[in-house]
């Protein structure tokens, strides 16, 4: 049984294709059982989010696992191999590493991440897929994320999706604080948009969301309002700035209601931002004149782009990440050796009380003390040596030197020259 980790991401697979390969989070825990349950998978933990969807197993089959997810979402496996990447062992240790690091992340550094990682964890430990390997693995993923954090400035002055959308209403308007914002969804994406939208002092700020009290919350704190999802067609055309990031499979924003909504503007421009995988605005919407609509990969570019300032905290950072691989990987190989250990000890120990049973059965007669305990030291001896001298003594020829530097080794013998 191996580690393996494979998926796609958002430096192989356009957002066209990662919004296929998505698992909303009531999923989840059925769709590890079904993996763990069907495949040869041992253990398995699945990372799916706007960027990203990766699973992370412990198994002796990892094609069928990588067979599994292409018919899962209903693609025929030849679809998805153009998009796929297939990490084995070190490079799955490796990529999850790098990834809770926030270094290959769209916006570099960004640090939600780490927290996705974490519920990953608990979702797998909730569906009974996640066994001592890759327990082992994160625990150590999060202890690496935390050295990076502290070690290096990689997360210093982040270039946010929030703040890339920012910048881009400021190209357009002249001022955020004249304009109307509504955000559809009240995740934390949204919160953390409205946290920079809201310090820039719009005129007015609604939120949208199934569920009402959520919404509630956010308009308290950021001194807006809420509506329900079902307002959005008779309230949309009231706002120039629109930021939704819902978990809804399908989009919630359609081009026919995005046009009613400009006809009821007179044709004012609206700047639509969505940031959710899969798309909560229809992509048609794109082709409308008077919209500016930006997706989450849009956001990403502009982001990277302010990036060159943290190089040196990424030459750092992938230093840590490497000591750490080769770590856990010494690490991994001797837990594979456990088995072996516990098999000599195991065969130690039943020499030792064989010897002393005979050597408590001749004291029990009255013998000789000193001539007993040498007798169960001779014994010990022996049967601790019998079985590299036997391997030895009948050794091939091919293998008899390897067997002789390896005794001299462990037994710290001086070979003459």
């Amino acid at each position: 049984m191996t580690l393996f980790a494979f998926g796609i991401n958002h430096h192989t697979a356009p957002l066209s294709v990662r919004e296929q390969v998505v698992f909303h989070a009531e999923q989840l825990t059925q769709a590890l059982r079904d993996l763990v349950d069907r495949r040869p998978v041992q253990e398995a933990a699945i990372i799916s989010t706007c960027n990203r969807t990766e699973v992370y197993c412990a198994t002796t089959e990892p094609r069928e696992a990588v067979d599994w997810l292409a018919a899962y979402h209903r693609f025929k496996r030849h679809q998805l191999d153009p998009y796929l990447y297939q990490l084995p062992q070190e490079q799955a240790v490796k990529h999850a590493f790098r990834v809770a690091s926030g270094l290959d992340s769209m916006v570099l550094g960004e640090p939600q991440i780490l927290g996705q990682f974490k519920d990953a964890v608990r979702t797998a430990q909730s569906a009974g897929t996640l066994g001592w390997m890759l327990n082992k693995m994160f625990q150590r993923t999060f202890s690496v994320a935390k050295a990076v954090r502290s070690e290096t400035e990689i997360g210093a002055s982040v270039v946010s999706m929030a703040s890339a959308a920012i910048l881009l209403a400021e190209r357009i308007y002249p001022s955020i604080g004249e304009q109307s914002i509504l955000f559809v969804g009240a995740g934390e994406m949204v919160e953390l948009a409205a946290g920079h939208f809201a310090a820039h002092h719009p005129r007015r700020i609604t939120f949208a969301n199934r569920t009402p009290e959520r919404a509630q919350q956010l308009a308290e704190r950021f001194l807006g309002r809420a509506i329900g999802l079902n307002d959005l067609a008779s309230q949309l055309a009231v706002y120039d700035i629109v930021v939704s990031c819902t978990a809804s499979p399908l989009p919630i924003i359609g081009k026919g209601l995005v046009e009613s909504a400009l006809r009821a503007r007179k044709h004012r421009p609206m700047l639509m931002f969505d940031l959710a995988v899969p798309r909560d605005i229809e992509g048609e919407v794109a082709k409308l004149d008077d919209v500016f609509l930006y997706t989450i990969d849009d956001l990403g570019k502009i982001s990277r782009d302010g990036m060159s300032a943290r190089e040196n905290a990424v030459t750092q950072a992938e230093v840590i990440v490497e000591n750490q691989v080769t770590d856990f990987m010494h690490w991994l190989a001797n837990r594979e050796l456990v088995p072996m250990i516990r098999g000599l000890r195991d065969a130690a120990e039943r020499s030792r009380r064989h010897e002393l049973e005979r050597a408590l059965r001749r004291l029990h007669k009255g013998d000789d003390p000193k001539a007993v305990m040498e007798q169960l030291s001779r014994a010990l001896t022996n049967k601790l040596l019998h079985p590299p001298t036997h391997a030895l003594n009948h050794a091939g020829a091919d293998e008899r030197e390897t067997i002789a530097a390896t005794l001299a080794r462990l037994y710290q013998i001086q070979r003459p020259q």
